[in-house]
């Protein structure tokens, strides 16, 4: 009996203490699951009409919604968060009962809703929003202005949620099939959103409305604005899908300096449709956007804040000086159009499929200009920033992403998978294939996981429980015996036994290792020590 509570006590005590960790609201769940009152429609189609008055910081418009009823139900959840508010919802012009619960607004239909019935409603909305206070990480609108004087505006909402700034359905596992977007600012300002630019029109009030429309499937978070008194150019990219429009928004006293830096970006969308395929969003242009804060994915409209200079904010994240040679936010923001926009993550608990592939795609990057070996040298040499502080997989119907770990321990993770593809032109052709497979969709760590799986023909449930859902680094232990080495897996989940390249001594050839969990034998002529080849992310250790 006092066995068996110690081993209920294993097992409870680190749910407990992930439970005293985070202590979940009645907010997070309306936030983060798909709630009856989602479950029942299906978005098809926004309209986010917004006013954006500078001088008190306030927002006003509405948001149509037009869906697909999918099952019978009457109560709609539309968000929007604190301080904002909800002030009328219309269906067929008529009015809509409504009640509010801390940042989900309950919307009482009349009508029948009918399954298989495309209907809308409109939600008016007003208020002063969230204010950013660390931008994108903190994040809201950013009310700053530029050297002159003039107003610098943007929104940067991942993880806040898009409800910080427009009513919608705040959840990411239901994307619109477009989206209209009209924004009106004051008339000496100009604002970017997404897609492409259809029309402006100059009002008697002096102001100005611009009319963007995006043809494609978005994310929420994905949806922006940036207003300011924008330098604006363009160029055309010969791209895998024809001609792709370029064009690039920049402060009248950076023109010279973004015009020198921004040649990257058609290096950028040349390695990347070479790794991952054609760029998803060619309908609606790419753009690349100055704003207040570092920079963020939204889609087709990727924002830009690293002071035209290469590396992260002029560091290495590396260490090594391959991060010194591209500029990060160029780099790294436009890889999310891959993963991020064109892949999407049900649930921000997968985290990870934004973050962990588009880590990798600077290690990729690398390796397109400067070879395999920098490439290499530059995902490796991140594992420095790598925390292993809690998994990367967060809590699921939440709204709880998992560990920072999921960008550097995640990139780390693929790098050493494809040590086990040990196929570069079929690790190229998984990456594309997948962009293909899950082309402008929603998905979940199990998709993914299953394709990679499949694609590759290699169990690698066990890696991926091992590197996502587990905090340890597995150790490849190893101890001298009379005629040989014995070595095996510590460390590690159950079922571990990923294959290893080693060599013995310091350097030499490479020979390929089964290690299990139980100990196995190298055969050998006198002791020496087992290197672990460094492209794959485990420790070694000597044990007597």
């Amino acid at each position: 009996m006092t066995r068996f509570v110690s081993l209920c006590l294993l097992l409870v005590l680190p749910m407990l203490t992930q439970a005293q960790r985070y202590v979940f609201t009645h907010d997070d769940t309306l936030r983060g699951s798909i709630t009856p009152e989602r479950a029942w429609w299906d978005l098809a189609f926004y309209h986010l009409n917004v006013r954006v008055q500078p001088t008190d910081s306030t927002l006003s418009g509405s948001t149509l919604i037009r869906y697909r009823v999918l099952k019978p139900g009457q109560t709609m959840q539309v968000d929007l968060q604190r301080p904002l508010r909800v002030v009328r919802v219309l269906q067929d012009g008529k009015p809509l009962a409504f009640k509010q619960d801390g940042n989900a607004y309950f919307v009482k239909l009349i009508k029948v809703q009918r399954p298989g019935q495309t209907e809308s409603v409109t939600v008016e909305y007003a208020g002063k929003p969230r204010v950013a206070k660390r931008p994108p990480w903190d994040g809201g609108l950013v009310w700053s202005h530029d050297k002159a004087g003039n107003w610098f505006i943007a929104t940067a909402c991942q993880g806040l949620g898009a409800s910080a700034w427009w009513p919608c359905k705040d959840h990411m596992y239901d994307e619109p099939d477009s989206m209209a977007i009209s924004v009106t600012v004051p008339e000496d300002l100009t604002d970017v959103s997404n897609g492409r630019l259809r029309k402006v029109t100059t009002n008697p009030d002096h102001t100005r409305t611009f009319d963007w429309y995006v043809v494609n499937p978005i994310n929420n978070y994905g949806v922006n604005l940036n207003i300011a008194r924008y330098e604006h150019w363009s160029e055309v990219y010969k791209g895998d899908k024809g001609p792709l429009a370029l064009n690039y928004y920049v402060l009248p006293e950076h023109l010279d300096s973004a015009k020198t830096q921004f040649q990257q970006v058609p290096k950028m969308m040349k390695a990347f449709e070479y790794w991952f395929g054609p760029y998803p969003f060619y309908e609606d242009g790419y753009k690349l956007v100055e704003t207040p804060y570092l920079g963020m994915e939204h889609q087709s409209s990727v924002t830009y804040g690293n002071h035209f200079q290469n590396g992260y904010l002029g560091r290495d994240l590396s260490r090594t000086g391959w991060g010194l040679l591209w500029d990060f936010i160029i780099v790294h923001e436009s890889g999310h159009e891959w993963f991020a926009n064109n892949i999407t993550y049900k649930d921000v608990a997968d985290m990870w499929i934004h973050e962990s592939f588009t880590n990798y795609s600077e290690c990729l990057f690398t390796e397109y200009y400067y070879g395999k070996d920098a490439g290499a040298q530059y995902v490796i040499g991140c594992r420095a920033n790598i925390r292993n502080d809690k998994p990367i997989i967060g809590t699921y119907n939440v709204n709880h992403e998992g560990s920072s770990d999921m960008y550097y321990k995640g990139g780390n993770m693929l790098h050493t998978i494809r040590q086990l593809v040990n196929n570069d032109d079929k690790w190229r052709q998984l990456l594309r294939g997948m962009n293909k497979t899950f082309y402008h969709q929603t998905v979940t760590a199990k998709q993914i996981e299953e394709y990679m799986i499949q694609q590759t023909g290699i169990n690698l449930k066990p890696v991926f429980d091992q590197y996502l859902r587990d905090v340890r680094i597995p150790m490849l232990e190893y101890r001298p015996v009379a005629g040989g080495i014995q070595y095996r897996w510590a460390n590690c989940v159950t079922g571990f036994a990923m294959p290893v390249q080693v060599c013995l001594g310091e350097s030499g050839p490479y020979k390929l290792l089964q290690p299990t969990a139980q100990w196995k034998t190298l055969p050998v002529q006198q002791e020496s020590v087992l290197t672990v080849d460094a492209n794959y992310y485990v420790l070694s250790k000597r044990v007597e």
